[in-house]
């Protein structure tokens, strides 16, 4: 059974795109979430539209994912955690950390799903990297320093 897909749906497409799915996943998954429609001979046209909405869409958000790459070029944020006399800290710094650091140092709203980090132990330098589009990342530091009691 051939579909046009209104939203984007894992591992089957994009908005727009006419797939041919199981007659039962369009009628009982499909269809009544609104991810599609039935395509009838008109649907060309359509799909058509969506695609090129889409496709605006998709440079929109790759330009102001662009200037604020520019702006948060090479970026350095500071998180104090607890950590014993040999720089181990008590638990670890993650990208939830680093998002509120970027947050409230930096003035700019990151999501913790954006920010690829491996778990931070030791207190001192830690390279990230942020994905704010598919096609662009920028890269920062995170400085980890001993917690005041």
């Amino acid at each position: 059974m051939k579909v046009l897909l209104r939203s984007d749906v894992d591992g089957l497409g994009k908005t727009g795109t006419i797939v041919n799915v199981a007659r039962g996943y369009a009628r009982n998954f499909l269809v009544p979430q609104g991810l599609a429609v039935v395509a009838t001979e008109g649907m060309a046209a359509q799909a058509e539209v969506m695609q090129k909405k889409r496709a605006l869409q998709t440079a929109a958000d790759k330009e102001s994912a662009e200037a604020l790459a520019e702006s948060l070029s090479e970026c350095v944020v500071n998180v104090s955690a607890k950590s014993s006399d040999e720089g181990r800290l008590f638990g670890s710094v993650g990208a939830s950390e680093i998002s509120n650091a970027v947050s409230t140092q930096l003035g700019t709203q990151i999501d913790q799903q954006q920010i690829k980090v491996d778990l931070i132990k030791d207190l001192g330098s830690h390279s990230f990297t942020i994905e704010l589009h598919s096609e662009v990342s920028v890269s920062g530091t995170v400085e980890v320093v001993a917690e005041e009691s």
